[in-house]
């Protein structure tokens, strides 16, 4: 897996739109993820063919239809790779802290 097409592909505010609409309903087509969005059709298409570089999009052909997956492998494989090895409860701590903090400094 190439993380840094990966990284690339994620690092753009549409990608991670177009993502999150497979997310909530996976198996659309390029018309389906055009709707409601200020992006030409071919500003989608050049997107999702970015994704699908990066294995983050999969299509599968119905017909005459291209349908567009959500592939959530590559964004799990960089959670364990660079996120998770943060331990959560060290995280939680910080987090505890920070905001004791903040809470402090408003008073």
């Amino acid at each position: 897996m190439n993380d840094d097409a990966v990284f690339r592909a994620l690092a753009d505010a549409s990608r991670r739109q177009l993502l999150d609409r497979l997310y909530d309903q996976n198996g659309q087509t390029l018309g389906e993820l055009c709707q409601g969005l200020e992006m030409t059709r071919q500003a989608v298409a050049k997107h999702l063919a970015i994704l699908e570089e990066a294995n983050l999009v999969s299509v599968q052909w119905q017909g005459r239809e291209k349908l567009h997956f959500i592939n959530p492998v590559p964004i799990n494989h960089i959670a364990e790779r660079w996120i998770n090895k943060f331990e959560r409860r060290q995280l939680s701590a910080l987090s505890a802290l920070k905001k004791a903090l903040e809470g402090d400094s408003g008073q």
